[in-house]
């Protein structure tokens, strides 16, 4: 992968500029604050609340505190079509085979609990070339290629 950099062995990012070290202020906390550029996103948060804010943040972290807790790719796809641009990075407990649906979500840095192998990331997210519905991501729904 041409566009991967590792930090750390853990931190994996898809964007070009620089790298926020982390959200350590969360929901509650940032809407309190005026100067937070960063803010941490837990299961039972509503992501909504950030909506007036997105302009500011430059980092939103999302936790997955266990792999089976899907509440944080709601909270990416409602922030990246609200129009978040900033860099969106799921935290916890991240398993590869995970990464390609959250990178349709939207996420586009992970900072998983544990290291991902890289062969193992390159496999899920090269797995499926087509897509059936339009996402957060910037992928072409095979059925419009279809009937173009």
């Amino acid at each position: 992968m041409d566009d991967l950099a590792t930090e750390n062995d853990r931190l994996i990012r898809y964007r070009e500029d620089e790298a926020v070290d982390h959200a350590a202020v969360t929901v509650d906390s940032f809407l309190d604050q005026s100067s937070a550029s960063a803010v941490r996103v837990e299961p039972g948060d509503d992501a909504r609340e950030l909506i007036p804010h997105l302009g500011r943040l430059a980092l939103v972290e999302v936790n997955f505190p266990a792999f089976g807790d899907g509440r944080g790719y709601s909270s990416a796809r409602l922030l990246r079509e609200a129009g978040y641009e900033g860099e969106l990075r799921a935290v916890g407990d991240v398993l590869v085979d995970q990464v390609a649906y959250m990178r349709r979500c939207g996420f586009d840095a992970f900072d998983p609990d544990a290291p991902l192998d890289a062969d193992d990331l390159e496999a899920a997210f090269s797995r499926w070339p087509e897509v059936y519905q339009a996402a957060a991501d910037s992928r072409t729904p095979i059925w419009t290629k279809r009937h173009a």
